[in-house]
């Protein structure tokens, strides 16, 4: 998603034409490259498993912004138990899946801007309408990205975090 809103980068002074309004993985934070080679695992755009073991599924954490016409969205992964994730395959295509109850699921990506770390944070995740992503609602606590999923943000902290996700420290 991009917002057609440029900004001045604070740490390069360089003008950015967009505004990303959202960023995503390809895949959980417990993914290796090694799984790849490996007949029981699978990664897909939209859902991954590990050794016929772990499970997941993609979906997007929205988080609206105050003085924005559009929410901002992390791209991630969830992990599943077997059951929700069988029968989350088994709707994936059905319509009107978007009536089933959320699955519970613990956060699987590691959103580098947050401490303590998103990883394992709890999770509902509500499926959509088919082609949609599915919705990701975190547990209400005081883990900072919960509550600016709660409360929201402004433009000025999406492009924050646009700076620091195009200059990482290094």
């Amino acid at each position: 998603m991009t917002q057609q809103l440029g900004f001045t980068c604070v740490d390069c002074g360089e003008y950015h034409p967009d505004l990303p309004m959202g960023y995503s993985t390809t895949a959980p934070a417990s993914w290796r490259q090694e799984y790849a080679d490996d007949p029981r695992s699978v990664l897909s755009s939209d859902q991954c498993v590990i050794a016929d073991r772990i499970h997941f599924v993609r979906g997007l954490i929205e988080i609206p912004v105050v003085d924005g016409e559009e929410p901002f969205a992390w791209g991630v992964w969830v992990s599943l138990s077997p059951a929700n994730f069988e029968r989350a395959t088994r709707l994936w295509e059905t319509p009107g899946r978007e009536a089933e109850p959320p699955y519970f699921g613990w956060l699987s990506t590691e959103l580098p801007l947050y401490s303590p770390s998103t990883i394992d944070l709890k999770t509902n995740v509500h499926t959509r309408p088919i082609n949609e992503r599915p919705f990701v609602e975190l547990e209400p606590t005081d883990h900072p990205l919960a509550v600016e999923q709660r409360e929201g943000i402004t433009m000025e902290r999406v492009r924050r975090i646009a700076t620091a996700l195009l200059h990482p420290p290094g």
